[in-house]
């Protein structure tokens, strides 16, 4: 059991008493799975998530939401701080020992509730040591429960309700799913299928696989789709697993079930980028008594900033200061609402702590995205290059000019894009420079430099200056060090 930070005591005496009954929680996450993956959402593959299909046939499904991050930890980290990356601290995957704020497990325990976590443990909070009343990686018979074996997370499950029960608290219970980050189901690295245990309910081969449209259709891409989907299947029987746990306990009347992946998948154009397909999310509500079942939201653009907020008020919490997102109850209590048109999104550096930061404002019709570490030289670090499709897309760039120039984006980029998703969601098309959008340019900027400010964006200088070749360098030069500092500090402990 971690002790309260100092910094956090203020913050704390402010939450407030939960609801006279109080509902419990389980949050649900894949890793690395696009929205249109599930069938609620319009896969087109029939049979990928049949229990998640379930769930959202049983709740409210949110068809433009967004998370904020195209990666894991920063992403996580957006969800139970309610801030973003440049405020919270997370901006790559390092941990902040001291943020000086409260996240959900903080705010959930100090109410009285029970908090369990499986999976992803060190990429849900910003600190360590860990603040949850039971971590779940581990089977009752003390053996380490497999990232990828399905019946673990339902064994997880059970453990984390039975133990809130014994304890006579409600549940705030966190099951992180591993798939279907790589590696793929029977996915060797080099892209070669090799044996794996941990089969899903459904294999799918590669001829029978949809091809997102900013990949090109392929043999090679088409065999790793194959193995992608597969582990989407197999995510979606580890989802069964844990709803079947839920419905053997007496709670699933009094549980809210909340779904959501943490980004899109983990292909080129997709995962560590801001594209729509990098962070539209499917996101499910089911809550007995006050989600309407099979009820859909096309209207609203919610975020993942506005979860916490949301939970808060679910659980009748007090917010703490400084949240950046706000709480969307009242939509799920069926109730409409204005100014709910415009996500914000950011990325700063991957797993390695190479720093290529990018801004982004979206629209239902567009998407622009600012890039100040573009120079044309520069080359974009991110988990997606060591695919076997994009080792494709190189092979294929010298024999086709289409991919050639979708390569020469992917890996140098542009100082600014602006996309109209509505009719070009695989963002396939800058229309950065057509006079048509010049007003929608226009507004989309004023509308990312108006967030910046408001939320104390270091960039937002650099941006004011984009034109600035020599502003942008510097400060890319600035950010980086600060990087490789940082990373120096916890290489040696120091930061841990």
């Amino acid at each position: 059991m971690r002790t309260v930070l100092p910094t956090l005591a203020a913050a704390l005496l402010a939450v407030g008493a939960p609801a006279a009954e109080p509902v419990n929680l389980l949050l649900v996450t894949v890793d690395d799975m696009n929205a249109d993956s599930v069938g609620a959402f319009g896969c087109r593959l029939p049979g990928t998530t049949p229990n998640i299909d379930r769930l959202a046939a049983g709740g409210l499904r949110f068809e433009m939401a967004h998370v904020q991050v195209g990666n894991c930890m920063p992403s996580r980290n957006v969800m139970w701080s309610g801030r973003f990356p440049h405020t919270n601290g997370v901006e790559g995957f390092y941990q902040v020992p001291d943020p000086g704020y409260p996240v959900l497990v903080d705010l959930a325990r100090r109410a009285g509730y029970f908090t369990a976590i499986r999976g992803k443990v060190a990429h849900s909070t910003p600190f360590h040591p860990y603040g949850w009343d039971r971590v779940l990686d581990e089977l009752p018979d003390g053996q380490p429960a497999h990232l990828k074996e399905a019946r673990s997370y339902g064994v997880s499950t059970e453990q984390g309700i039975r133990a809130a029960t014994e304890a006579g608290r409600p549940f705030c219970l966190m099951i992180n799913i591993s798939d279907p980050h790589k590696p793929f189901h029977a996915q060797g690295r080099q892209g070669q299928t090799i044996p794996d245990p941990h089969v899903p309910s459904r294999i799918f081969t590669p001829d029978e696989v949809p091809v997102p449209g900013f990949l090109p259709d392929d043999p090679i891409v088409r065999k790793e789709l194959a193995h992608y989907y597969s582990s989407v299947r197999r995510a979606d029987d580890c989802v069964g697993r844990v709803l079947a746990a839920l419905e053997a306990s007496d709670q699933a009347d009094r549980t809210l079930v909340l779904f959501l992946s943490d980004h899109g998948m983990p292909l080129p154009f997709a995962k560590t980028q801001l594209y729509h397909h990098s962070t539209r999310t499917p996101l499910i509500i089911r809550w007995p008594g006050t989600v309407r079942a099979g009820t859909v939201d096309r209207r609203h653009l919610i975020s993942a900033i506005d979860l916490l907020p949301t939970l808060l008020d679910i659980m009748g919490i007090e917010h703490p200061a400084g949240l950046q997102g706000r709480s969307f109850l009242p939509l799920l209590r069926g109730e409409a609402r204005t100014g709910w048109d415009m996500v914000f999104k950011e990325y700063n550096e991957n797993s390695g702590g190479r720093r290529h930061p990018m801004r982004a404002v979206q629209t239902p019709e567009f998407l622009y995205l600012f890039n100040p570490w573009s120079n044309g030289r520069r080359v974009m670090a991110t988990a997606t290059t060591g695919t076997p499709t994009y080792r494709r897309l190189k092979e294929l760039a010298g024999q086709d000019a289409v991919i050639a120039a979708r390569l020469e984006l992917f890996d140098h980029r542009v100082l600014e894009e602006f996309y109209c998703v509505a009719e070009d969601p695989d963002a396939l098309e800058n229309r950065i420079a057509d006079p048509q959008h010049a007003g929608d340019v226009r507004r989309l900027r004023r509308a990312l430099e108006a967030w910046m400010e408001r939320t104390n964006d270091p960039l937002l200088a650099v941006f004011r200056q984009r034109e600035d070749a020599a502003a942008r360098e510097a400060w890319m030069a600035e950010t980086q060090a600060e990087s490789d500092a940082r990373r120096g500090r916890t290489r040696t402990g120091s930061a841990r």
